[in-house]
């Protein structure tokens, strides 16, 4: 009894108020409003005007400039976008009105070492469409505006007269579909900017495949052509790659247009990204009977057969990646073996004493070494569940029986 009331001194003593000064230090940004949009009809799915967070920098970096796409999916149909404009994907009116800065976002020199002192904008996600569309549809009762191309332009002009434009140093880069639209926004961000100016780009979970399902089916492909059909996103594509595709449509997916992209770039993502693991490989459509409904909530809980599907899924996302590894010399990779989704916003994957690493090397440095042009930057993990950062690991039996399985199959599993 006296060591647990001993704990619990110690609990009330120290770590309790140190997780309360933690909570109270958390940086709040608030929402600015881009009034001149509605001349270029740069408006949210129900009109609305678009938004972003902007945190000035000071000191050294106070002339560098970091750009945060928000994520969060896409709408594909009037029934789903109608259904977003409702919500905070598709309207100003129901975001939040100040946004926690943390990770790659954070102004602590502690937590964020490379990026703390610049210029932080997060541009928030209202279009459904990373950012690509422009179109609108409207009837006797509704209009939605499918615009994302517009705010992007409508948000950097309005940056470009705060300081963008004289920017030394810039870094572009999104989470999920905000990470897949830093693939169509890269080049076009390097041209606003000063001709002398040190820009690059970086993706964090938004490498979404061109892949089939569990039932052989190109659910994801499906999709994005609906999507790009929907909100006029074709003419927003790269036209060396529209051109090379016989499915234009297809240059939505990261792997072929990575090719084309010429600003220096840096992919981070999860080579079993939880996402992708449920909507491209296991979508419900393909899963009717519910039985990959353990192993979606756990890993631990997956059968060998399933773990033997997911390292097929790693491999598939490894040989997509494999011509930018081999030939971009100034592209930079971080692919762990983590089931995560986004991992540059959280400070717990970004950069903490207990954060995932591949080479004992944080995401924060890896990012951080590549944009500084300190050290290689090009980290693969190996195959899950041999990374202990992760804190994911399947118990023992289940590893052998899938050790067996998988190199039985693959042979060359640990492999890149």
């Amino acid at each position: 009894m006296n060591l647990v009331m001993a704990f619990a001194f110690f609990y009330l003593t120290t770590l309790a108020p140190w997780r309360v000064r933690s909570e109270d230090q958390r940086l709040l940004v608030n929402m600015t409003l881009v009034p001149n949009a509605r001349a270029s009809r740069a408006l949210c799915l129900d009109g609305s005007l678009p938004a972003y967070h902007l945190h000035r920098g000071f000191g050294a970096g106070q002339d560098n400039w970091l750009l945060q796409f928000e994520g969060g999916g896409w709408c594909n149909d009037l029934t789903s976008c109608l259904e977003r404009a409702k919500t905070r994907r598709g309207s100003t009116r129901y975001m939040t009105k100040w946004e926690v800065f943390s990770g790659i976002l954070s102004n602590n020199a502690t937590l964020n070492p490379d990026f703390y002192n610049w210029n932080r904008v997060k541009l928030r996600y209202c279009d459904g469409a990373s950012f690509t569309g422009d179109a609108v549809f409207t009837n006797k009762t509704t209009t939605l505006y499918f615009k994302g191309q517009k705010i992007w332009e409508a948000i950097i002009r309005d940056l470009l007269q705060k300081g963008l434009g004289k920017a030394q140093q810039a870094l572009l880069s999104g989470c999920s579909a905000g990470g897949l639209a830093t693939f169509h926004h890269c080049d076009d961000f390097a041209k606003y900017l000063p001709a002398n100016a040190s820009v690059k780009c970086v993706s964090d979970a938004g490498f979404f495949l061109d892949g089939r399902d569990i039932s052989l089916n190109h659910t994801m492909r499906f999709f994005v052509k609906s999507l790009v059909q929907l909100q006029g996103i074709e003419q927003n594509l790269n036209r060396n790659c529209t051109r090379a595709l016989y499915f234009p449509d297809l240059c939505f997916f990261p792997q072929y247009v990575l090719r084309y992209i010429s600003t220096p770039y840096f992919i981070l993502n999860s080579a079993y990204d939880v996402y992708q693991f449920h909507h491209i490989l296991v979508p419900p459509s393909a899963d009717m009977h519910g039985h990959w409904n353990h192993c979606r909530l756990d890993p631990a809980a997956c059968t060998p057969d399933q773990i033997y599907t997911l390292q097929g899924f790693r491999l598939d996302m490894l040989a997509a990646l494999r011509p930018f590894y081999m030939n971009s010399r100034r592209g930079g990779m971080f692919i762990n073996s983590c089931f995560a989704h986004c991992q540059s916003e959280l400070q717990e994957t970004w950069f903490g004493a207990d954060s995932p690493r591949i080479n004992e090397k944080t995401i924060a440095e890896a990012v951080g070494d590549w944009y500084f042009s300190r050290n290689r930057s090009k980290e693969i993990d190996c195959a899950y569940p041999c990374d202990a950062t992760c804190h994911n690991l399947i118990p023992e039996a289940q590893v052998m029986s899938c050790i067996k399985l998988c190199t039985s199959s693959l042979g060359y599993l640990g492999d890149f």
